[in-house]
């Protein structure tokens, strides 16, 4: 498949962000990346249901909702109902991970577990038959503009492995550090969702950045 773009708007300007979604409506984007913070799993808040509804009535591209909060359960259900088109937790946020997959799909949403830069992918291997997407941090989750962390490319590596006989068609969504310089080598070891934030929104012609990241050379 051709590889998915994703823009985060963690790095919109919120003064403007109806401005913002509507150039990414316009954009050669594949979905619009919203990235829930709720200062406890990561230092870091970000919105809640009040916003992300406002952006679904925006947004004309599928929201990719990526859920850095303890306790997840609790909220599936109002994520899905504000217009999340998949829902991803965190590996480490989960107690009962497979109970909380089977949730999110129960929802009517596409699954996805996010890893952070320590944990190992062969975690995930009793339940990546279950699920839609695996997306590997490449910085530290809670802040964008971070150096992207050189061993996601090892780790995109091992996940495509593992999934090669259960689940080949895993999708593998990169997030962190993501920029014109390094997507088609994400894209060679088996990244097919790439989230970029300020790779994007801090360019002097975003649309041009997208279709740059969307049509590498």
């Amino acid at each position: 498949m051709n590889h998915l773009i994703a823009p985060s708007i963690l790095a919109a300007d919120f003064g403007n962000l109806q401005r913002d979604i509507e150039m990414l409506n316009q954009s050669e984007a594949d979905w619009i990346h919203v990235d829930i913070m709720d200062g406890l799993f990561v230092p870091n808040i970000s919105f809640g249901f009040p916003v992300l509804k406002s952006v679904a009535k925006i947004a004309e591209k599928p929201l990719d909702v990526h859920l850095m909060i303890v306790d997840p359960d609790r909220y599936i259900k109002q994520f899905a109902e504000g217009g999340a088109h998949g829902i991803t937790v965190h590996y480490e946020a989960c107690t009962h991970l497979h109970r909380t997959v089977q949730g999110i799909k129960e929802a009517g949403c596409k699954a996805g577990v996010a890893l952070n830069p320590h944990t190992p992918v062969n975690l995930l291997s009793e339940i990546i038959a279950d699920l839609d997407m695996v997306l590997i941090m490449s910085v530290n989750p809670g802040f964008g503009g971070q150096k992207f962390i050189h061993n996601t490319y090892r780790k995109i590596a091992q996940l495509k492995e593992l999934a090669a006989k259960e689940n080949p068609d895993l999708l593998i969504e990169i997030d962190g550090g993501v920029d014109q310089f390094n997507v088609n080598n994400l894209i060679s070891v088996g990244a097919n969702v790439l989230v970029a934030g300020n790779t994007v929104f801090s360019a002097a012609d975003p649309l041009h950045m997208i279709r740059t990241l969307k049509n590498p050379l």
